[in-house]
């Protein structure tokens, strides 16, 4: 059985994660893939300032924990 993605790609510009949601990718897997740019998965683990920008649609993704 598959699941489908409810929540649209890249509907907003600032997004807070967890260390639970890594390895991160943008889109997110809740996000729809169909009408969003390929996959790409950020170090954000590793950013001294702990956010990290998507190179295609430039989210930026702040790690808080």
């Amino acid at each position: 059985m598959t699941t489908t993605a409810t929540a649209p790609a890249n509907a907003q510009k600032r997004y807070t994660v967890h260390r639970s949601d890594l390895p991160l990718s943008c889109p997110t897997p809740e996000m729809a893939l169909w009408n969003s740019h390929p996959r790409v998965y950020l170090a954000i683990q590793d950013a001294p300032d702990r956010q990290a920008q998507c190179p295609y649609c430039s989210a930026v993704y702040q790690l808080v924990d």
